[in-house]
């Protein structure tokens, strides 16, 4: 069995004894050793949970299970409910976008607000693209309450 595999294995496992229906589990290999897996859900506020806890719970379930049985392979596990990632990260770049403008009219830093790793690492690359030449990026703080901060180059 190859990854693909076993991640909608596994995934089908869980979701039927937490008793969760759905409709459909997508799995795209995103970039090189890295998955996503989409679940099409009747009821995704409860896979999601409050502030997507329950979707991390579930993502980090689901790598130590499969990464159990491919033990010499490394790779990543990204799960999705309904497309509600890709909304909140559109949602941060969006985000990311506005402040950088105001960055530039101002001249003064902008600080986001507290974030997961994920979407930190996603503004800290959005700024590394094409049009930045201008801005960087830093995060600062303890833990939960880690934020982006973005500034003009010096």
């Amino acid at each position: 069995m190859d990854i693909e595999d076993v991640l909608h294995e596994t995934l089908e496992e869980i979701l039927k004894k937490l008793g969760t229906k759905y409709t459909k589990i997508v799995i795209n290999e995103d970039e090189k050793d890295s998955y996503v897996v989409n679940i099409k859900s009747v009821e995704p506020s409860l896979l999601i949970g409050y502030h997507g806890e329950n979707i991390q719970a579930l993502q980090h379930l689901l790598k130590v299970l499969v990464w159990k049985k491919f033990e010499n392979e490394k790779f990543n596990i990204l799960v999705d409910i309904d497309d509600y990632r890709k909304r909140q990260e559109d949602n941060v770049i969006a985000l990311t976008q506005r402040k950088v403008e105001m960055v530039r009219k101002t001249g003064r830093k902008q600080i986001l607000p507290a974030m997961s790793p994920y979407f930190r690492r996603k503004i800290h690359l959005y700024c590394m693209g094409a049009g930045f030449d201008d801005i960087e990026t830093s995060s600062e703080g303890d833990g939960d309450h880690r934020h982006v901060i973005i500034k003009l180059k010096s």
